[in-house]
Parts: C-alpha cells; sequence; structure tokens
C-alpha cells in the first residue's frame, strides 16, 4: 500500500518546490505551472513525490517545447532512430538539466542526478538553502525607499 508522508512534511516539500520553481524563473527559464498540460508549454517541471520512501522528494525535469516533442515522438514511433531530432532533443534536454543544476546550486539548493529509471534526466532536490538566506533577487531595504523621501538626517554629537 501506498504510504504517504505527514501533512506538516507534504507542506515542507511544497515549499521547496515553491523555493525551486522562483529560483528558476529567477533565471529567466519558463516554469510549468503545476496542472499545465504539457502539450501547451515547454520549460521546467517541478514535481513532487509525496510517498513516505526513499522514491520520495522534489524532483526537476525539462519539458522541451510541444513542437520539439512531437517530432522526437514521431521519429521514434516511426523507428527512425537515426533522425537528427532524436539527437538533438536529447541534447537540450542534457543541457537543460545542467543549467538548472549550477543555477539551482549557485542559490544554494543542494541537487543531484535523481538516479531513477522512473525519472531519466531529472534532478532530485536534496536541500533548500539555509531559513536565513534570502534569495539574491528579493527587494532590498534600498529599493523600497518612497521617490523623494529622504531619511532625517542622522543627529551629530557636538
Amino acid at each position: 500500500m501506498f504510504e504517504r508522508v505527514s501533512a506538516e512534511e507534504s507542506a515542507a516539500l511544497q515549499a521547496l518546490a515553491r523555493r525551486v520553481r522562483n529560483e528558476l524563473a529567477a533565471a529567466g527559464l519558463p516554469v510549468l505551472a503545476p496542472g499545465l498540460d504539457s502539450d501547451l508549454a515547454g520549460g521546467a517541471e517541478v514535481d513532487i513525490d509525496d510517498g513516505a520512501d526513499a522514491a520520495g522528494g522534489v524532483f526537476v525535469g525539462w519539458q522541451a517545447s510541444p513542437r520539439l516533442q512531437a517530432c522526437a515522438r514521431r521519429a521514434f514511433g516511426l523507428k527512425q532512430l537515426n533522425e537528427p531530432v532524436l539527437r538533438h532533443s536529447s541534447a537540450v534536454g542534457a543541457a537543460m538539466m545542467q543549467a538548472m543544476a549550477a543555477v539551482l546550486s549557485s542559490a544554494g539548493f543542494g541537487v543531484e542526478d535523481a538516479r531513477d529509471d522512473y525519472r531519466p534526466q531529472q534532478l532530485r532536490v536534496l536541500a533548500r538553502p539555509p531559513s536565513t538566506q534570502q534569495p539574491v533577487w528579493t527587494l532590498r531595504d534600498d529599493e523600497l525607499a518612497l521617490p523623494g523621501w529622504q531619511a532625517a538626517p542622522a543627529s551629530s554629537a557636538e
């Protein structure tokens, strides 16, 4: 019987997935919304496996454009295994996995290859940045000052 993680652990996985999506979007990558039909768009896909086993966690994959996917499926379905689109599609997936791993690592996430036959060319997110570390793209205090407003000068001791 499939056993799920606790509600608290599930909330932690959801929070981790949200931070991963935000970081990839901040890097300029298209990020698929949860539940979006893959026939409509391509980009980073962040998935949660909430099973209470070693295969559970947060995973990141890449979905090429629907057109590239269709061309690759067609060539594979027709057993045209020498078609350049198959090599290219695989190369795109591998390149994007490397790029997303570099982005997430730079932002302080721990990532590794999923090493799972059911998740080829996917990353497993092992850890998030420390809770005290704000994303580098968050608003800074000096960005919150209103235009034309100056803080009162500090009083000088004479």
